[in-house]
């Protein structure tokens, strides 16, 4: 796990998403409306709604923001209407990637992943060409210098994690994705922020690059990442920390 772990605590560490806070906002509130279209606006019975109200007032959405990107999904409010859909690539390196999207117009979406990618050294695969290499997972991730391993481990456990990995500077915390809510609240419930949680497509294998396909890497991820219908990239690189930080500074 130790590229995915990285490439996230770096940037939360680097500051990247308070500088993008706009960005996350629009992001958020996509994913609210969807999920309240999808389950209903209410929290309580929908739990994808209730993980994403709790992510927003992480980011400190003003809870009129995300009333009305509930009401949106509801039908209650006007709202332009989203689709999801995944999308499967390769990178530099031969690094696999996944790409969840939300959009209002897939044709013009996919047309500018697929100029994203190979202006960065890589290009669209077909479904299930790399899906298959990941799992989907809860997925926390703490600095040690914030907890207690055995006060950690039972809190976890106790909420129903799979596991508690050690990943140099940082405890990985994986749990099925309908356990994710609980597990996280339990990290929460010992005073502790995590540097990332959020429901993961988990690389069963990683992909090493180093030097000028690292770098390409990189770029290509944080141009992935920017693009507006994009909710979330995953990719299987393992990259030096070093490097990453260079990318990042």
């Amino acid at each position: 796990m130790s590229g995915h772990s990285k490439w996230a605590t770096i940037k939360h560490k680097k500051g990247a998403l308070d500088a993008k806070r706009g960005r996350i906002f629009t992001r958020l509130i996509k994913e609210l409306t969807v999920a309240a279209r999808a389950g209903g606006g209410d929290p309580d019975m929908n739990p994808r709604l209730r993980t994403i109200i709790a992510d927003a007032k992480a980011a400190n959405m003003p809870a009129e923001n995300i009333k009305r990107a509930i009401r949106r999904g509801t039908g209650e409010e006007p709202g332009v209407t989203y689709e999801e859909a995944q999308y499967e690539a390769y990178g530099p390196g031969g690094a696999a990637v996944i790409l969840d999207v939300l959009t209002d117009n897939k044709n013009r979406t996919v047309g500018e992943l697929r100029h994203l990618l190979e202006k960065g050294g890589g290009n669209l695969a077909t479904a299930n060409a790399v899906a298959w290499m990941f799992t989907k997972k809860g997925y926390i991730v703490i600095e040690k210098s914030k907890a207690d391993e055995d006060k950690l481990m039972s809190a976890v456990l106790d909420a129903g994690a799979d596991d508690l990995q050690d990943d140099g500077d940082n405890w990985e915390v994986l749990s099925s994705p309908e356990l994710f809510s609980a597990v996280r609240d339990a990290v929460k419930t010992l005073g502790i922020e995590p540097a990332t949680a959020e429901v993961s497509m988990i690389p069963q294998n990683h992909v090493k690059l180093e030097g000028k396909p690292a770098q390409q890497m990189l770029r290509l991820m944080e141009a992935l990442d920017d693009h507006d219908d994009v909710q979330h990239v995953w990719s299987n690189f393992d990259i030096e920390e070093k490097e990453i930080e260079a990318s990042l500074a």
